[in-house]
């Protein structure tokens, strides 16, 4: 039996997989970037590992490290969690080599279905619904105009091994084919490590509905239970319900079965999510399997009284699923994801110190939150802060037991999503009030509420730790020392505080940095004359791309190089409106 598991996360993830872990009778270790000396997950877990890092690629994406501290902490098992290397195959396999059990789909499994291409040859063999798409990864950005020049706009452009929405573009006109390939295969790189992507019709305005899948090693598939996570921006998913709302039981069936045919030919073990598009007329298309927990998991947990990480636990321990038929659905559950964006900036990531936190309570109320009250949001990783869900006898009554939550809760220190949510269960669309009519470009295309820009935070907090070495008894040790503690000893040194930075004075031409992120590139150079409106530069900030625009029109002149670190409001350049 699993006795000790290294959860490979962070966040509010890392903290449910411990809770899971204290309820099934195992112990739990953590794992935490420098950012993240003092997160709650590390606090969560029966013990804590330092990565000594920063970045994604030297912390939660580092494999030697994570299998390093494993052998150091005595783990006899790992869980992924979700994002980072949950979908990689070649950890799941680097973790069975190293003898550590894997709570996750065998690596074939995951190599198969993690590559979309090979699903999608999956989906077509059981007869699964589908869209045309490439036989393969395309080649480059002209092989990606010329699918649609034969199929037609819009297209999508999709990470070939990732998901949640990274490395996914939707191109609507031919002109930005090429541009949205190469940000998708950018995306994809940074995010999953592999920048292959391949190409598929792109079912104008669909729902995203999604099956949630159970497998044991003893034969057993089980769907759990259906979802609808439709209210997305930039492929991200904000809002998720189950069950499914508003779906026939032809649509529901067809969902099901496919869902239940394409894991069974995977020969597939643990939990899964199979996604789906519907569109419009009722088209229903296969979309990708994800082998891991979803962020939306909670919800199915409330309305079939799963315990899904449980069940996941029991699978890698070798023991049958708790139950082998369909659990009846009871009421109806809706998951709002909290994010650290800003709805008033185009959903600006805004990462910074918390300094309020006042989460809500009372009936049918659930809140997984990886923050509290004076945590710090890192830019080096996903914005999500909290996820806040809400059950209902009906969606009528979750929906009401929503708005009194979503009244409840209170963030300040950094921007949120709290003000769309409040505004989102206003609206027409989402409540049904006149049939249900949310997709998945309802955000960016017809959501009628608008939305002050919150007030920008202050300059980010330092790195959680400086590193240094102390000698104990003639012994070099490396010491990690809180960087306010040692930011303050340096001061006192030099007989003063340090003070931040001040920000730069705006100008007219001024291109000011719209969020804190690293500069991927620069789209135009030194001189080159630029229009207003003009997208001249890419910044990336929790594993989102944001373009940005020449604020007038003139002489570009950049001052921030390719790659630097800026903080928002930083200046990156100057347009010289007279030249």
């Amino acid at each position: 039996m699993i006795r000790k598991v290294l959860i490979a996360n962070r966040g509010e993830i890392a903290i449910r997989v411990a809770r899971a872990c204290r309820d099934y009778g195992a112990r739990s270790v953590a794992v935490y970037a420098d950012p993240d000396a003092d997160a709650l997950h590390v606090r969560a877990a029966d013990e804590a590992w330092a990565l000594e890092g920063t970045r994604p690629a030297e912390t939660y994406l580092a494999i030697d490290k994570l299998l390093a501290i494993a052998r150091k902490s005595g783990a006899d098992a790992v869980h992924p969690g979700y994002g980072f290397l949950s979908e990689r195959a070649e950890f799941a396999q680097a973790v069975l080599d190293a003898g550590l059990v894997w709570i996750g789909p065998r690596p074939e499994t995951m190599a198969a279905l993690g590559d979309k291409v090979a699903a999608r040859a999956i989906a077509l063999r059981v007869g699964a619904p589908l869209v045309a798409g490439t036989d393969g990864p395309v080649h480059g950005a002209e092989e990606a105009v010329a699918f649609a020049a034969a199929h037609g706009l819009p297209i999508a452009i999709k990470a070939a091994f990732g998901g949640g929405g990274r490395g996914l573009k939707v191109a609507w006109r031919m002109d930005e084919v090429a541009e949205l390939y190469a940000s998708a295969v950018r995306e994809a790189t940074a995010a999953f490590g592999r920048g292959e992507c391949f190409i598929e019709q792109f079912l104008d305005r669909p729902r995203h509905i999604e099956a949630q899948i159970l497998a044991d090693r003893h034969g057993h598939v089980v769907v759990v239970g259906t979802r609808d996570c439709s209210l997305q921006r930039r492929n991200q998913k904000l809002v998720e319900e189950a069950p499914a709302p508003f779906l026939n039981d032809a649509q529901r069936e067809a969902v099901c079965r496919a869902a239940r045919d394409i894991c069974a030919a995977a020969g597939y073990e643990s939990v899964g999510t199979v996604e789906f598009l519907l569109g419009q007329g009722g088209q229903i298309s296969f979309l990708e399997v994800n082998t891991r927990l979803q962020v939306e998991h909670p919800v199915t947990e409330e309305t079939t009284g799963v315990d899904l990480v449980i069940e996941q636990l029991r699978v890698a321990d070798g023991l049958p699923l708790s139950f082998t038929e369909t659990p009846p659905a009871r009421g109806h559950s809706i998951e709002f994801r909290i994010n650290a964006e800003d709805p008033g900036r185009g959903y600006l990531p805004t990462p910074g110190r918390i300094t309020r936190f006042d989460a809500p309570g009372g009936p049918g109320v659930r809140l997984e939150t990886g923050v509290a009250q004076g945590s710090v949001v890192p830019g080096s990783f996903d914005s999500l802060m909290a996820k806040l869900i809400v059950t209902g006898a009906t969606r009528e009554q979750a929906l009401a037991r929503a708005r009194r939550a979503l009244s409840e809760f209170t963030i300040e220190g950094v921007a949120s999503v709290l003000a769309f949510h409040r505004a989102v269960l206003q609206a027409p669309a989402f409540t049904a009030e006149q049939g249900f009519a949310v997709h998945t470009r309802w955000i960016e295309t017809e959501m009628a509420a608008t939305f002050e820009p919150a007030e920008r935070p202050g300059p980010p907090a330092p790195a959680a730790l400086r590193r240094s070495w102390i000698e104990l008894d003639g012994k070099r040790m490396r010491l990690g020392l809180p960087a306010d503690l040692a930011l303050a000893a340096a001061g006192a040194s030099q007989g003063q505080a340090p003070s931040p930075p001040a920000p730069a004075a705006s100008q007219p031409g001024d291109v000011l940095a719209p969020l804190t992120g690293s500069l991927v590139r620069w789209h135009r150079a030194e001189g080159d004359a630029v229009r207003a409106g003009e997208v001249i530069a890419t910044l990336e900030a929790m594993k989102m791309e944001t373009a940005v625009a020449a604020p007038c029109a003139g002489r570009l002149a950049p001052i921030a190089r390719a790659g630097a670190l800026l903080q928002a409001g930083e200046l990156m350049a100057k347009i010289d409106p007279s030249a």
